[in-house]
């Protein structure tokens, strides 16, 4: 006849769950307990973000401003020294007289030439820069600064060739095929630079998201 095991009994056999003996779940996480790392899911390694490229218009809209940029400074310092020798040359005559009225004039005006010019070159300088970290804001300078200089290539354009058809001496003439050529370039460089921000991809690299 067999009894039971006793549960006091040191020398018996480990009691193993079965019939009417409930199951024992295992201790949950918490206070005293590691967390289980969490496993990433199987197939779906994380992925980092990618870094979106400039587009290539805004690309060569930004060699564009650079290059503007260090032409507009090469024009302000020859505009500063055409200014100090019209000041020197009416510092040399007796004040009052027209050719020392006539050099003060120049000089001021180039002078004023000059500082638009030199403010002109750090704004394209400035905005080339800012073409690879820039916002929405660097983009509205755009187009505003664009579309100033579209204006003033065109009034060159339009002065050129009206100049050159009224004209009959023929170093004028050639002065205004230049001036033609210049305006021609300076309103395709404009555009340029507007369409390079306004087009679709010029818009999602302002407003792409920084990480």
């Amino acid at each position: 006849m067999s009894y039971p095991p006793d549960p006091n009994n040191p020398y018996g056999q480990p009691q193993q769950p079965g019939y009417g003996y409930p199951q024992q779940a295992p201790p949950a996480a918490g206070y005293g307990y590691p967390q289980p790392a969490a496993q990433p899911m199987y197939g779906y390694p994380p992925v980092a973000p990618q870094r979106m490229s400039m587009p290539g218009l805004m690309v060569t809209a930004r060699v564009f401003l650079f290059i503007i940029g260090a032409v507009q400074v090469l024009i302000t310092a020859g505009l500063l020294i055409g200014a100090a020798g019209a000041k020197k040359v009416a510092n040399e005559h007796t004040t009052g007289s027209d050719t020392a009225i006539f050099g003060n004039a120049a000089a001021s005006v180039l002078l004023v030439i000059g500082v638009v010019y030199l403010l002109a070159a750090v704004l394209s300088i400035t905005l080339g820069v800012k073409f690879g970290s820039g916002g929405p804001a660097t983009r509205i300078t755009t187009i505003v600064y664009g579309s100033i200089a579209l204006l003033l290539g065109l009034g060159v354009l339009i002065s050129s060739i009206t100049g050159g058809a009224q004209s009959q001496v023929a170093g004028a003439a050639v002065g205004a095929g230049f001036g033609v050529g210049i305006g021609v370039l300076w309103i395709a460089i404009c555009v340029l630079w507007i369409a390079a921000v306004t087009t679709r991809d010029g818009v999602a690299w302002f407003n792409r998201p920084r990480y």
